[in-house]
């Protein structure tokens, strides 16, 4: 859980700035949802990324000179994992509702210390695991609440394997916060997660859309949202851990499901049942218990900073 900052302040700037960008994320899903209408997937993922790319490079214009071949890697690894997790998010998107998309999505979280422990050998706590049975059976009260079969749809299992490169975005995040110049980076990792979609498209066979304001204004206002929401994670991550910063994202399926509501979308009783096991094993995959009321305790703390530490690899400073 989110600990007490000194002075009193429940939520740490970096922390709160997160907060804040997860409620933008969560507003993302409704809008992609009725831009894919009337545009194909990747065409609208390389809309959104190029233009949030180029305003990223407008706004880093003075600094990208200097850009170095470790941040040409580091944004570029964290373009594709953006490429594919939004890519095919927005290819659910298709089929699937925006709030039944985010609360799938939120399985990302407790895949992260998961991966960790695959990638980086850091094996997970009891109650990871936990966490990860409880979001598998809301996925699936969620994905079918209708059949006992339990039979995904082509838009759930677009869904269900985008949250992998969403997790590995996340871990190498922190594996690069910090070392890295932020803005060289974020310019980098947008404008290959849109040039990806664009590359994308013949491949799949998609055609270009028809002009539509629809798709142009979602493209140029998601554009906006992603700069914003990559510039402020690369950002908040150099302080906030992986693990940290992943209980505060766990909040975003729950932005999305108010926003849809508001838009008209409902979900059956044994959805929501399910939507609430899919956020409730993402805040329990994180917990750290301990005696007293802080759940996060002040060793676990330093933990976390070392962790973050020792998962990132030497680069000099650049910015």
């Amino acid at each position: 859980m989110l600990h007490m900052q000194s002075g009193g302040r429940l939520l740490s700037r970096q922390e709160l700035a997160l907060v804040l960008v997860t409620a933008v994320w969560g507003a993302t899903f409704l809008v992609v949802h009725i831009a894919v209408q009337y545009s194909g997937p990747w065409f609208f993922v390389g809309m959104r990324f190029i233009t949030a790319g180029l305003i990223s490079a407008v706004i880093f214009a003075r600094v990208l000179r200097g850009i170095t071949r470790k941040e040409m890697v580091a944004g570029a690894a964290i373009g594709v994992m953006i490429f594919l997790g939004y890519g095919l998010q927005t290819v659910g998107l298709q089929t699937i509702t925006s709030s039944t998309s985010a609360f799938i999505t939120a399985l990302y979280v407790p895949l992260v210390p998961v991966l960790q422990w695959i990638v980086f050998k850091k094996p997970p706590r009891l109650l990871t695991w936990g966490g990860v049975v409880l979001a598998f059976i809301g996925l699936m009260l969620l994905a079918d609440p209708g059949s006992a079969s339990f039979s995904f749809g082509s838009g759930e299992i677009a869904t269900v394997v985008s949250t992998l490169p969403i997790a590995a975005e996340i871990i190498l995040i922190g594996w690069f916060a910090g070392k890295v110049n932020l803005g060289r980076v974020t310019v980098v990792q947008l404008l290959v997660a849109g040039l990806l979609g664009f590359l994308t498209m013949p491949v799949v066979g998609e055609q270009p859309p028809a002009f539509s304001w629809v798709w142009v204004a979602a493209a140029v206002a998601l554009g906006a949202a992603s700069c914003l929401i990559q510039l402020t994670m690369n950002w908040a991550q150099k302080s906030v851990s992986p693990t940290r910063a992943t209980i505060i994202y766990a909040a975003e399926p729950v932005w999305a499901a108010l926003i849809g509501r508001v838009a008209g979308e409902r979900l059956p009783p044994i959805a929501i049942v399910g939507a609430g096991f899919i956020v409730a094993g993402a805040l329990i995959s994180e917990l750290n218990p301990r005696k007293g009321t802080d759940a996060i305790a002040p060793d676990d703390r330093t933990r976390d900073a070392a962790d973050t530490a020792a998962l990132t690899p030497q680069f000099e400073r650049t910015d």
